[in-house]
Parts: structure tokens; sequence; C-alpha cells
């Protein structure tokens, strides 16, 4: 067996107050290290990836290009010049790849990671980390549903590989239509550890006023073949010392440890 941890968290692009904000975000993802990170929302004009991925590189091993490696894939449409998802992994990349969903010019990322000797059993094993953004908006039920089947036809279609994390945000609570097709094939990790999903993960009190009541939009699903959730938490959800009003991102992340 073999166990690492996984992670997302939406980072709200550049908006928000991002120069204050973004040691508090650097060092929360240094205090727990996660083996492979999702992130949405990521600002491409100031290299706001990189930039992430360069920090806590530096802050853990004073060389700015390990153990972190970072991969984007581009919103489509006039997006792509402004917004990407993206993975930031500690873990070997095999490859990488994307999917465009569509609808507000989403786009879903992949990327297969190689796991030691001895994971699931095997001499040599990968895994499939997926980093996505679903629609948002009351408007874009169907359009959540679509982007999912489309997500999980094109994972279990193109490369297959029976360990899979999914992990983004979904943009809906836990009994939305999307968030229920997903449990059709993938287990929540945090419902599997806690059983139930999160009260909230959106938003923080970095949004003043609040926009609406407090939701669950982020989670981190599992395939069948992931043998089991040993830890699932909230993570860089800590304020600043100085300012409860500052926060990493304005949703919370998502921090999971798994037994492959």
């Amino acid at each position: 067996m073999y166990t690492f941890s996984a992670a997302t968290i939406n980072l709200r692009a550049g908006a928000e107050r991002w120069l204050a904000r973004r040691h508090l975000l650097v060092g929360q993802i240094v205090d727990t290290t996660p083996d492979i990170i999702a992130f949405q929302e990521i600002r491409l004009s100031f290299g706001q990836g990189h930039w992430l991925a360069r920090q806590a590189n530096i802050r853990l091993t004073g060389d700015a290009r390990h153990p972190y490696r970072l991969v984007l894939a581009r919103r489509t449409g006039l997006h792509r010049f402004t917004e990407a998802v993206g993975v930031m992994t500690r873990l070997p990349i095999i490859y990488h790849d994307s999917l465009p969903l569509g609808v507000d010019d989403q786009v879903a990322l992949r990327v297969n990671v190689e796991l030691p000797a001895g994971a699931a059993g095997t001499r040599r094993q990968s895994l499939d980390f997926v980093s996505v953004q679903l629609h948002h908006g009351d408007s874009g039920r169907e359009a959540r549903v679509e982007q999912a089947m489309n997500l999980v036809g094109w994972i279990n279609e193109k490369r297959r590989v029976p360990l899979q994390v999914i992990a983004g945000d979904f943009a809906e609570p836990p009994g939305g239509e999307a968030v229920a097709f997903m449990r059709q094939s993938y287990r929540s990790a945090l419902a599997e550890v806690n059983r139930r999903d999160p009260l909230a993960t959106f938003p923080t009190n970095l949004l003043q006023p609040q926009p609406v009541p407090a939701i669950c939009l982020d989670y981190v699903f599992v395939s069948p073949a992931v043998y089991r959730v040993t830890r699932a938490e909230i993570f860089c959800d800590r304020a600043a010392a100085d300012d409860d009003t500052l926060y990493p991102s304005d949703h919370v992340g998502l921090l999971v440890s798994l037994e492959v």
C-alpha cells in the first residue's frame, strides 16, 4: 500500500486583495505540503500559478524548481488569454492532457502521475488526477450535468487507468445534479470520512459583504480502485493573524490522504 495526499483550492484569480493574501496562501500550502494539488481560477496575466510553485519550492527546499512541478490548461475562447486550471505535483508526471468543457469556456486538466512500486499491489502504477471547474450560476444546472458527463466519459475512455482522483469547484451543493451524477461512479472523499460533505467551502470572510449564504461547492472524488480515504479535511482556511477578513482565497481548500 502507498499513501499520498491530494488537495484542491479555487484561487479567485487576482481579485480580492491578491497581493495581501498571496503569502498567506503559500504559507498554508507549505504547512501541509500535499503531494498533488488542483488549482482553479489561475490568473495568467501575471503568472500566478508559476509564482505559487516557485514560492512553495523556495520555502521547502531553497530551489525554485523542486519539489513541485506545475501544469496548466488554459480555458478556451477569449478566456484562454486570462485564466487556467492547474495541477501542482511532487509526484513524477507521465503525461498530461485536457478537455474543453464547452459552456463558459471551462476546461478539465488531467495529469497522469507515477506511483511508487508496491502501490495498488503492482510493481508500477499510475494515477489520473484531474483539476476542474464547472459552470457557475443557478441557470447552469443542465450545463454542469453535461460537463460532468463529458468529463467522466473522457477520463474513462481515453487512456483509462483505474486509479482516478477528480478535484475542484463543481459550482453546486451536495444535492446538485452534477454532483449526484459524479456519485454514480465516484466516492466523495470528504463524505466518506466525515459522513457528509463540508457544510461550506464558499465564501470565506475575504468577500465583504458576503455575497451568498455559505455553501459547499468544492469536492474531491475518488474512483472505486482507490482503496481507502484515511483523512479528509478543510485546509487553507486560516485568516491572517491581524486581519480576520484576509484569507488565502474566497474558497477554502480540501485536503485528503488516500491509500492505494
